[in-house]
């Protein structure tokens, strides 16, 4: 989908007139740096009820902070908008396109977090179930959103948490330390950057999605980030999918895409987001 520009179309409804993408959406631009506008695409459920507040899920796409499209996670929205969570496909800043850094990247998925938070009612969502997921350096942003306290934009309104109730990570680099994803780029940062070095007591409840053949994220590291997450008393679920590289969760691969959406949804359940029917169609 191209980028739109345009503030007056903020908020311009579009419909879909296939079988998958049936229900309404909508853009809203959640930030303004300088020149710069940054979008959210919101995908409702098809029978909302006014009176009622539904779960929030907001997806970062991936793309190692340098590129990427808010439309990596269309499917999985598709498909959860149907099960009755509000969903969010948000734009955030990266190297190509806006010659950025990853901190910048962190700040926009914070400010995103707040813009839906602070705006529940407008989105008939519960602000108090929120969840943040994303792939690879989307995933990171996810995790960032959860555990790492600085990198604030000097606009966002900080009494507005960021912190999401959930995450659901989709192979995230979540070690940034030496030896880690992107440590070229961080550097001594990292110490206030990397989930994996920044979790702490009351870490959001998480699952995490791996293959067991990425070659971005080691088993071992998943494992300890389990291991460290269960030290603090939260609870992190990981699940591993034997031979499957980077990427794997994909609609591309549609036998990964329908079983790790179909493990989210069983996450979801387990923390009463979701009800086990009516059943939906993993499409």
């Amino acid at each position: 989908m191209t980028r739109i520009t345009s503030k007056f179309l903020i908020g311009f409804t579009l419909l879909f007139a296939t079988s998958t993408f049936s229900f309404a959406q909508e853009l809203f631009l959640y930030k303004t740096v300088d020149t710069t506008e940054l979008f959210m695409e919101v995908h409702y459920p098809e029978k909302m009820n006014p009176s009622e507040e539904y779960p929030a899920l907001v997806f970062f796409f991936g793309g190692g902070w340098n590129s990427g499209s808010r439309a990596q996670f269309e499917h999985q929205a598709a498909y959860f908008a149907k099960r009755g969570l509000v969903c969010f496909l948000v734009d955030y800043r990266t190297k190509n396109e806006y010659k950025t850094s990853p901190y910048e990247s962190v700040s926009d998925a914070k400010s995103a977090m707040r813009y839906v938070r602070e705006n529940a009612s407008k989105f008939h969502i519960a602000p108090d179930k929120i969840i943040a997921s994303g792939g690879s350096a989307g995933a990171h942003l996810a995790a960032a959103t959860g555990l790492i306290e600085g990198y604030n934009e000097r606009t966002d309104n900080l009494e507005i948490s960021p912190i999401p109730n959930a995450m659901i990570l989709f192979n995230p680099v979540i070690d940034n330390g030496p030896g880690g994803y992107g440590f070229e780029r961080i550097g001594d940062q990292y110490k206030d950057f990397s989930p994996l070095h920044n979790i702490k007591a009351g870490a959001p409840p998480t699952l995490f999605l791996l293959g067991t053949k990425d070659n971005l994220v080691p088993v071992v590291t998943a494992q300890y980030y389990q291991m460290v997450m269960e030290k603090v008393g939260s609870r992190c679920e990981l699940i591993l999918y034997e031979d499957q590289p980077h990427g794997f969760f994909n609609y591309t691969n549609f036998e990964y895409y329908k079983k790790t959406v179909q493990a989210s949804d069983d996450f979801l359940q387990s923390l009463g987001y979701l009800q086990k029917e009516p059943n939906v169609t993993i499409e």
